[in-house]
């Protein structure tokens, strides 16, 4: 007698967004089971991986990274090509020349860059901030309105600049992240006043805010799993958004990542680079992340091939 395993039937189902235009476009959420657990539900879409990308020269990346994309600092056009022959389903344009606390560029220029790596690449384009809510909020909704001829994704939104990048995003048809730090009710909240302005599901992503491994991904991974577990066996609508996880930025800033060879005792630092992104990426892919954003070419190269292996 075949045994038989016991099964957990979800009463909610994640929502489905679209992201990008054209045959390079692709669909994430619409699963009504846990990660990977194809015995009780259907998971019509794969996680996708997305790729990083400065529009200046990043001053404070490992040589792990400056030796795969030296060629490219400054240009971020042949930076987002080589990130697209690597593989990626889709590129994260992140605007640091905007930041207040370095070059403060001017929101014109941001936007005239934002249009140059948009009509370069042919996957989706997500153009994220600096993590200042009132230089995002004028940077975010600039774009928003002067990148008409493609659809983009647009993050951080936050509660401070959510209106105002909100009505940017609804008014010329784009997408948008909305992050909150570490916090299953606050994520709802930010979900139903964006759904109070008039933003539509099917255009929002949840981005929980990460942390690296050793640097808070258990806490985030619980976040992550009580939000999954709300939406799909509680029924929450107001969780049941496809998650987006920034897991680069917060991996390539420890000091495991970017410690080079002078720490020799901590092995070869390449491989201990894209290990420990490569962990970070599989541990959040458990806990329902639907894209991650990775920096490393290799650590694509694995987590794909993880994604395949357990879709099976």
């Amino acid at each position: 007698m075949a045994a038989e395993f016991p099964k957990v039937e979800a009463s909610g189902t994640i929502k489905e967004i679209t992201l990008g235009e054209g045959e390079k476009s692709f669909t994430l959420g619409g699963e009504n089971a846990y990660p990977f657990h194809t015995f009780e539900g259907q998971t019509p879409h794969k996680a996708k991986i997305a790729m990083e990308i400065w529009d200046i020269t990043p001053d404070d990346w490992a040589d792990s990274l400056n030796s795969v994309y030296s060629d490219c600092y400054g240009d971020p056009v042949a930076w987002a090509k080589k990130c697209v022959e690597f593989g990626a389903d889709a590129i994260v344009l992140t605007l640091k020349s905007t930041d207040p606390n370095e070059d403060n560029a001017p929101v014109g220029q941001a936007v005239e860059t934002v249009k140059k790596v948009a009509a370069a690449i042919d996957v989706p384009l997500i153009v994220w901030g600096v993590d200042n809510e009132e230089k995002d909020g004028k940077t975010l909704r600039a774009v928003a309105e002067g990148v008409d001829f493609k659809q983009l994704i647009l993050g951080p939104v936050v509660e401070g600049n959510y209106k105002q990048v909100g009505a940017g995003a609804i008014g010329y048809k784009h997408k948008v992240v909305a992050n909150t730090p570490i916090d299953i009710n606050l994520a709802k909240q930010l979900n139903i006043l964006l759904g109070n302005l008039g933003m539509a599901d099917e255009n929002i992503l949840i981005d929980p805010t990460v942390g690296g491994l050793g640097y808070g991904l258990e806490y985030t991974y619980t976040v992550m799993e009580r939000a999954r577990m709300a939406a799909l066996m509680q029924g929450d609508e107001k969780l049941a958004f496809p998650m987006f996880v920034n897991i680069g930025k917060e991996v390539w800033k420890t000091k495991e990542a970017k410690a080079g060879a002078e720490e020799p005792t901590w092995g070869d630092p390449v491989k201990r680079g894209v290990t420990i992104e490569g962990i970070t990426a599989v541990s959040l892919l458990l806990a329902g992340a639907d894209i991650l954003v990775l920096r490393h070419p290799e650590s694509l190269k694995y987590v794909r091939e993880y994604i395949e292996e357990m879709s099976k």
